[in-house]
């Protein structure tokens, strides 16, 4: 299974270049709320994609005629399929997988909200399908008219990651030679805060955006939000190699599992972290010291970092201090539903460039965390086998290996 496109639109940077370019600068792209009057909230801070004109992908009609988070699919999937230039596939053997954790609740509130000003009457015909989570699924195979295996997930933070190791599942299980996979998120709206707030999830270091996403530090106080959007084309090796594609880097272990413990907090010994990461490893043939770099989930949050701390520690044993694990979320804010996605993306860069992305804002190394995180700069390295983690609420867990793609492997 081999990755030969991918696109991004991240609120570091949108399309590959400028993507790696802020997930190794050092900086965050968090900054305050401008997509809606955040004063009243004890969080006042995320991560946008600045200046998304999606009428650069689709037709003005059809833009209002989606919700935020299918655009940016749209934008992003995109970029994937002119990446791997797939000028010709077979519509019967490609198909679409996209992860959403919530989908198109901007639309949700806003024809809720005409409903109640203005009467049932004006509700908009489009309303459900621009707020249903399938749509952009849906939208890209449009787009392309691809006529294979077509999904949804939505495992929560974990939905973009389960989307692509089910995307390389229905590969291996000779269903489609080309899956256009990945996820998208768009949910920086009054009502999504008020809920993250109300949960105390969510950073309120308000006066320090720029700081206030700082996975594994002794000061973190939760995540912040982001939003966008990441997706790759992944194919069999067989028809990548007979259409002579370029390709990124190979995917090779994908493991899934449930903390069965609790709604939204993780289990304390990192049990379904752990179960995710072993299935992985074993379904890549791979040994814990086989692997170079984790991309961790790292949400800044107090018990998630500290537990999938431990879970690194119990999979990899003493192979955890010498591995190099950071948070890319540090940079790009938390980009939910979309985050597994796009973390894989900017693991299988770590892998081109030979560059590990740090996690920025680590100033003080908590003490219960106390692995080796590549604080604030990038760091060269070799890197041929990386893994990525996603993990959501529900307890729901994903874990994705990518390596270093040899012909004569």
């Amino acid at each position: 299974m081999v990755v030969t496109g991918m696109g991004v639109v991240t609120p570091v940077g949108t399309g590959l270049s400028a993507f790696w370019r802020g997930v190794t600068s050092g900086k965050s792209a968090v900054g305050p709320v401008t997509l809606f009057d955040a004063s009243a909230f004890p969080t006042r801070i995320a991560a946008e994609v600045p200046d998304f004109d999606p009428s650069d992908y689709m037709d003005r009609k059809d833009v209002r005629r989606t919700d935020r988070f299918a655009q940016l699919a749209v934008a992003a999937g995109q970029q994937a399929w002119d990446d791997a230039g797939l000028s010709e596939a077979d519509p019967e053997r490609s198909g679409v997988l996209v992860g959403t954790g919530i989908g198109g609740m901007g639309t949700l509130i806003q024809q809720h909200d005409v409903l109640l000003q203005r009467g049932p009457e004006r509700v908009s015909p489009f309303f459900i399908p621009m707020m249903i989570g399938n749509i952009a699924g849906g939208q890209l195979a449009m787009r392309y008219g691809l006529l294979g295996p077509n999904a949804t997930v939505v495992t929560a933070c974990a939905s973009s990651g389960n989307a692509v190791g089910d995307a390389m599942r229905t590969i291996q299980w000779h269903e489609a030679d080309v899956m256009l996979t990945g996820g998208t998120e768009a949910v920086i709206l009054p009502i999504s805060f008020a809920g993250f707030c109300a949960m105390k999830a969510m950073s309120t270091r308000n006066d320090d955006p720029e700081r206030a996403s700082r996975p594994f530090d002794q000061g973190r106080d939760g995540f912040v939000m982001g939003e966008g959007a990441g997706f790759l084309v992944l194919e069999s090796l067989s028809h990548a190699v007979r259409r002579g594609a370029r390709i990124y880097a190979e995917l090779t272990g994908y493991g899934r599992s449930a903390d069965a413990y609790h709604m939204v907090e993780p289990h304390p010994e990192g049990m379904g972290a752990a179960l995710s990461m072993r299935h992985a490893l074993h379904d890549a043939g791979l040994d814990p010291s086989d692997i170079d770099y984790i991309n961790a989930h790292g949400t800044a949050t107090p018990k998630g970092d500290y537990v999938e701390t431990l879970a690194i520690k119990d999979v990899f044993g003493a192979h955890a201090y010498s591995l190099a694990v950071s948070s890319t979320k540090s940079s790009t804010g938390h980009l939910l539903g979309a985050a597994g996605a796009v973390e894989l993306i900017a693991s299988i860069l770590s892998i081109g460039y030979q560059v590990i992305p740090p996690t920025v804002n680590l100033e003080q190394r908590s003490p219960d965390c106390d692995l080796d995180y590549v604080p604030n700069r990038p760091r060269s390295a070799l890197v041929r086998r990386v893994m990525s983690n996603a993990f959501g609420f529900g307890g729901q867990n994903a874990t994705l290996i990518a390596e270093e793609f040899s012909v004569n492997a």
